[in-house]
């Protein structure tokens, strides 16, 4: 029986744990999901009916690719709340508070600059010029469409009054990333510190496989 001096902690009730918006980027999912299935069909073939270092040298590229594959097209993910944005890259794992936030940046490629100075890319939310390019042609096309007195919308339909416009979807997901800092930087629950942890549980696997792979291809 637990004594009174050994209570558990009561949750603070009085402000219920924000829930993380996840965002991850489907079409690297099913990329990595058919380049998975290839990289086994075609490695265990090897290791069944493989002759010599045939089944070692599939061993050895499976234990390198598999873990690599993995981490720039699966593991991507973004993780915001009210508190923090976590990113989850190949390599790392990033977590800024928001108060650590300086900026998030869309270019090439979508970033978030720490107030250090320090830039981090949101593999998870990679940027489509060519959804970029359509949407100026639709929003081209709405505004010579669009009838005297009214503004066109994107979709070439007049909406008088309206501003809203079409974005791609990673232009959307970062203006609203853009819109939970500003709102949330200057929070008490949302100050502390960058941390950066590095993913040996993808590094050391794949280092492991470029090793022996290394060996095999040495001893001929």
């Amino acid at each position: 029986m637990t004594t009174p001096d050994h209570q558990p902690p009561v949750p603070d009730a009085s402000r219920p744990e924000s829930k993380d918006r996840i965002y991850r980027s489907p079409a690297g999912i099913a990329g990595g999901a058919l380049l998975l299935v290839i990289a086994g069909w075609l490695g265990i073939d090897a290791l069944a009916s493989g002759h010599g270092r045939t089944p070692w040298l599939a061993l050895a590229s499976l234990i390198l690719v598999v873990p690599l594959v993995s981490a720039f097209t699966l593991r991507p993910a973004v993780y915001a709340n009210e508190d923090r944005l976590r990113i989850r890259n190949p390599f790392r794992v990033i977590v800024l508070p928001w108060g650590q936030v300086a900026s998030l940046r869309s270019g090439y490629s979508n970033e978030v600059v720490a107030t250090s100075g320090t830039k981090y890319q949101l593999w998870a939310v990679p940027v489509s010029l060519r959804a970029r390019k359509k949407v100026a042609k639709q929003q081209a096309r709405g505004a010579t469409s669009g009838p005297g007195g009214g503004r066109a919308s994107s979709f070439g339909r007049s909406t008088p009054g309206s501003a809203a416009s079409t974005r791609p979807q990673t232009d959307q997901i970062m203006d609203d990333l853009r819109e939970l800092a500003e709102a949330r930087a200057a929070e008490e629950s949302a100050q502390g510190e960058v941390s950066v942890r590095w993913a040996y549980e993808v590094m050391a696997p794949a280092a492991a496989g470029a090793v022996l792979l290394a060996i095999l291809l040495a001893v001929g």
